[in-house]
């Protein structure tokens, strides 16, 4: 899942009470489906729907709770829309169920550690999915993330969790890599990582990034999270000049006309 001509955006729709943006904000059913759909008009490629928060500090959901939320909002804009869908979980039971309901991407911020079920999950469609660098949980992250060299490590994650993702029997083009900015990482980690984003790139796989009005923004702007847009479209821009191939953001109108922009910068895009 590669733009040859651009960088996919990846709109996120949360329909949990807590995510550290826009928790609440669409925690009905037919308010995030038609949110869903307004992200299509405003230019969507993908739109990542999840159900349980992965923000600093957020404990695991019960299953069918997180069923409940996504589910329906997947069928829902399935039902009025072909845009391809994605989910949000670590959970293969939620994902099977997604997966039926119509998405075509598993967004797995634990990198099939979590649930050990979920690589065959994936395996068993022709579904793709998104493996996400993570040191710790969403509960632990934050506490006391440490590394050598950011940059080497997650690289050396990723290129294992590709290699996990094939020998369980998933197609290497149906494989997706994202460094995974904010979760488990400190403001110089988080920059080290977008400076080094190519060698990420190098890996082969497309890189998705997950920027958008991020805690390491914050501390740069000394801004809370409804003032961080400039913000988002300045780091969005450094990602695609260093090889993002999907931006994953809350404000897709935005996030477009960046991705657009920053494409054509590129020296590759000629």
């Amino acid at each position: 899942m590669r733009g040859r001509d651009r960088v996919l955006v990846m709109g996120i729709l949360n329909v949990t009470p807590d995510s550290f943006y826009d928790g609440g904000r669409t925690e009905a059913t037919e308010t995030a489906i038609e949110r869903g759909l307004r992200m299509v008009a405003e230019g969507a490629d993908i739109v990542d729907v999840g159900g349980e928060s992965t923000r600093p500090g957020a404990c695991s959901v019960p299953l069918d709770i997180e069923i409940e939320r996504v589910v329906p909002v997947i069928a829902g804009i399935r039902e009025r829309s072909d845009v391809p869908l994605s989910v949000d979980t670590t959970k293969s039971v939620v994902a099977e169920e997604a997966l039926a309901a119509g998405a075509a991407i598993v967004n797995d911020t634990s990198a099939l550690r979590s649930d050990e079920r979920m690589a065959a999950t994936v395996a068993a469609t022709d579904a793709y999915v998104v493996l996400m660098h993570m040191q710790g949980t969403p509960a632990t992250m934050q506490e006391n993330p440490t590394y050598e060299d950011a940059v080497e490590e997650v690289r050396a994650f990723l290129d294992e969790r590709i290699r996990v993702a094939v020998a369980a029997g998933i197609g290497k083009h149906r494989v997706l890599v994202d460094p995974g900015f904010g979760f488990g990482k400190r403001l110089c980690h988080n920059l080290a990582l977008l400076r080094g984003l190519r060698r990420i790139a190098d890996l082969g796989p497309p890189v998705v990034v997950g920027l958008s009005r991020k805690s390491f923004l914050g501390k740069i702007l000394d801004l809370p999270p409804d003032e961080r847009l400039e913000g988002t479209i300045a780091a969005n821009a450094v990602a695609v000049a260093n090889g993002a191939s999907v931006l994953r953001v809350h404000d897709v109108k935005e996030g477009r006309r960046t991705a657009d922009v920053a494409f054509h910068l590129r020296p590759d895009a000629a």
